[in-house]
């Protein structure tokens, strides 16, 4: 990385003593306070720190972090990664991920969707991951055609690389604006966002999966060089060699994440031999998919913000007489508007015993009686766990699913598990 101009050094210098500070005090882990109070002294500093390296950003509705993580795991093979894997996905959050890595030549970056154009304008960055994209916190971002058309214009004019996901026609037409691309067949279980054409607004035929196409406009999938063969737990590279995939993170939608990191992997350079080992060495990811164990029973955790990321909790639940805890909040960073539960169905809970827990609970109560799903309301974890003990003294597992800020308490309330 190149020095810093002596603004910008002053400038991550104060933003790394407020994060320090933020830490002490209990307020938070800094990534963001820093961030913010970097900005004041120096407005161009993002750009500033991205100067001289190689970054992926990476973007999409549902599984952002988890492929950050698994990005940043493969290309650790290079050396020393700067990277946000725990989340802070907004400007402030880069700045302090380049700031605490300033000898890092690598980095890999979540952003949000609303901030990546701005945040390609900035860095230049050598990859830019696409992986989906559907509703999400309505009351704060952009209809979502609306935020494909921003991620395309940016990409016209700019020089990175894409790696996206063919699977999904709105992120591969925003794909299809980039100058260059590699595709994989990710899949997308979600497709209530994406029955017409981005580019003309027509009816998607879809037929047979994972193949679509625009009988108006013509409008087609991109031929993908990647794949995932869920059936076989395998990718399929672009020799069309098959490696057996065997992740310690469960279900579809993580193959799908670990293909793309290994096609990250393979444009730095990284053979799937080299970069497969790293992501099996994940077992969880910023409290996703971990376990804890209360009154002798595992809880495990699953994270789910909105319709398509519900679908594919549902995907990797234990047995049916594992029962489920499902907590639901509206505060900010959730967004406040929880209509969005009247999309997910809900049926495939029927034969569980399923408790809702949080904030909102009445209105997760309200959509599961209208889908005649028998719930019972709780408090807290600990007490569903202690009531189902005092009823199954053997129960071995629970699993609970949960939306942002409910997830954070309940991970919170264990000691911040990893």
């Amino acid at each position: 990385m190149s020095e810093l101009p002596l603004r910008a050094q002053l400038a991550s210098v104060l933003g790394k003593s407020a994060a320090s500070l933020s830490r002490a005090t209990g307020r938070g882990d800094g990534s963001v306070i820093g961030g913010r109070v970097a900005l004041k002294v120096e407005p161009d500093l993002l750009g500033k720190l991205a100067r001289g390296r190689r970054l992926t950003l990476v973007s999409a509705t549902n599984g952002k972090t988890t492929t950050t993580r698994l990005i940043a795991a493969a290309l650790r093979e290079l050396g020393d990664i700067a990277t946000n894997e725990q989340g802070a996905n907004m400007p402030t959050g880069h700045i302090t991920a380049l700031a605490n890595s300033p000898d890092a030549r690598n980095g890999v970056l979540e952003v949000d969707e609303k901030y990546l154009p701005q945040v390609i304008r900035a860095t230049n960055p050598a990859v830019t991951v696409l992986m989906n994209l559907s509703r999400d916190q309505m009351d704060r971002a952009s209809e979502i055609n609306l935020l494909a058309k921003k991620w395309r214009d940016a990409l016209r004019t700019s020089e990175t690389h894409v790696v996206a996901n063919a699977d999904d026609p709105l992120v591969a037409w925003a794909g299809l604006g980039a100058r260059h691309a590699t595709w994989v067949s990710a899949g997308q279980r979600w497709k209530e966002d994406s029955w017409c054409c981005p580019e003309c607004g027509g009816h998607l035929k879809r037929d047979p999966d994972p193949h679509w196409e625009c009988p108006e406009c013509g409008l087609a999938r991109p031929d993908a060089s990647w794949a995932v063969d869920n059936d076989d737990d395998v990718v399929v590279d672009p020799n069309g060699v098959r490696f057996g995939m065997r992740l310690n993170l469960p279900g579809d939608a993580n193959r799908s994440n670990a293909a793309v990191a290994m096609a990250v992997g393979a444009a730095y350079g990284i053979h799937p031999k080299q970069s497969l080992p790293r992501l099996r060495e994940i077992h969880s990811v910023a409290g996703r998919y971990t376990s804890v164990v209360t009154h002798g029973t595992e809880v495990r955790l699953l994270l789910a913000k909105n319709p398509a990321g519900w679908l594919e909790s549902f995907a990797v639940l234990g047995p049916p007489d594992v029962p489920v805890l499902l907590s639901v909040n509206a505060q900010v960073p959730d967004g406040k508007d929880t209509s969005w539960l009247w999309d997910v169905d809900y049926t495939v809970l029927a034969d569980r015993r399923v408790f809702v827990l949080g904030e909102r609970r009445t209105d997760l109560a309200l959509r599961l009686e209208t889908d005649g799903v028998p719930f019972e309301v709780a408090d807290r974890v600990d007490d569903v766990v202690a009531r189902l003990k005092a009823e199954r003294p053997d129960l071995p597992k629970v699993d609970v699913i949960a939306n942002y800020t409910a997830f954070q308490q309940i991970r919170a309330a264990y000691g911040r598990v990893q």
